[in-house]
């Protein structure tokens, strides 16, 4: 059978074939976006877990939306506007997806930042929208090339990650937000902001949603998997009230509902007196590794490479000084035979096209001694 047309063109993800062939015995991963397994916070969901057999009505078929005590908590917790409201989604993916088939016709146009988030490239593709690219500078977009692309273009939809970005780590500007809000607002292109990491701050001062400078114009994706469990599969989406109802439209239709068991053990972790301790914890854990990371990158091969330091999430972006000496497509390769894993820039382009001078390190998931290890061989093959 021939599958659809739209699958035949879609590539294979990397990072999927990479992680596969990392789990190889003495093979050190930088590759995946993974969390640290160890500071899953399994003891603060036990009780929960415990007194499940008091509530068969958790069992039961429910709504698409969400489980309600959960909705009402992040309601109050993220201060949604009245006229807005929350779906729960299977992680922040399927929020992608289900936007996509809500809201995205065969050739509509789809800004992305250059790099982008290789599972958001994929779901537009497979939409069939349009991409097109923004450059991303050391603070965010580059907003002369926003505004071009907006002036010159019937722009749908601008997807970015403003907190820790997927894959560069970067976090932007109150400048660059508010410039961002103020062109989509002034261009009426909808912002599709996702924020998996935004919890994982380390350093620095918090700051405001792209999408809270423009809410009436604005979706935005949440997910639990980098707090809690990314086996839970939990995220949401916020957005206009109308929106949302036709979200949950597509969601009836994609699965029914989302596990209400385990939406109950997050109500129940989220509320956990314990719980901002456990994002400490967190917070300090990666931010060890951060430093460690980058003090091995600089110390083994800092005369070669140019790395920047991140306030948060859990990537960190490096690039070769001598751009024309090596692929690092083809040096991903050699590094898995030498026991390291990476990801390279090209992946997280619409066409796995440039960038090959760059590539995605993970820190959040190695131990210190791998981190130690892992950067030194990678040091041996650039």
């Amino acid at each position: 059978m021939n599958a659809a047309s739209a699958i035949q063109i879609l590539k294979p993800s990397y990072i999927r074939e990479i992680l596969s062939a990392s789990q190889s015995n003495g093979v050190i991963s930088f590759a995946g976006g993974l969390p640290a397994t160890e500071s899953f916070p399994l003891d603060l969901m036990q009780q929960a877990f415990n007194d499940l057999t008091q509530h068969s009505d958790l069992f039961q078929y429910a709504q698409a939306q969400g489980y309600d005590p959960l909705l009402t908590f992040l309601r109050q917790s993220y201060q949604t506007l009245d006229s807005h409201d929350l779906l729960m989604t299977s992680g922040s993916q399927q929020g992608l997806d289900l936007i996509a088939r809500g809201y995205i016709n065969p050739g509509d146009k789809v800004v992305v930042e250059y790099p982008s988030y290789l599972g958001a490239l994929q779901v537009f593709q497979l939409a069939q929208a349009q991409l097109l690219t923004v450059p991303q500078l050391g603070e965010g977009p580059d907003l002369s090339k926003l505004q071009q692309l907006f002036a010159s273009q019937e722009v749908k939809f601008f997807y970015l990650i403003a907190d820790f970005h997927n894959p560069t780590g970067i976090c932007y500007s109150l400048q660059v937000r508010q410039g961002i809000a103020k062109l989509c607002q002034q261009y009426q292109v909808t912002i599709i902001e996702d924020a998996p990491y935004r919890e994982l701050r380390f350093s620095g001062e918090t700051l405001p949603l792209v999408s809270s400078y423009y809410p009436q114009g604005a979706i935005v994706l949440r997910s639990f998997s980098k707090i809690a469990c990314p086996g839970m599969r939990l995220g949401s989406i916020e957005a206009p009230r109308d929106w949302i109802q036709q979200l949950i439209t597509v969601k009836q239709i994609s699965d029914i509902h989302l596990n209400t068991v385990l939406q109950y053990v997050l109500l129940q972790l989220l509320t956990h007196a314990e719980f901002p301790g456990h994002l400490l914890k967190l917070r300090q854990l990666y931010a060890d590794r951060h430093d460690l990371m980058l003090e091995q990158i600089q110390s083994t091969m800092g005369d070669r490479v140019t790395v920047m330091p991140v306030s948060g999430g859990m990537f960190l972006w490096l690039t070769l000084k001598q751009q024309s000496a090596v692929n690092m497509m083809n040096l991903a390769s050699q590094a898995l035979e030498a026991g390291v894993a990476f990801v390279p820039g090209a992946v997280f382009t619409p066409d796995q096209d440039g960038l090959y001078a760059s590539c995605r390190l993970n820190f959040s998931h190695s131990s210190a001694a791998d981190i130690c290890t892992g950067i030194q061989r990678l040091a041996k093959i650039i």
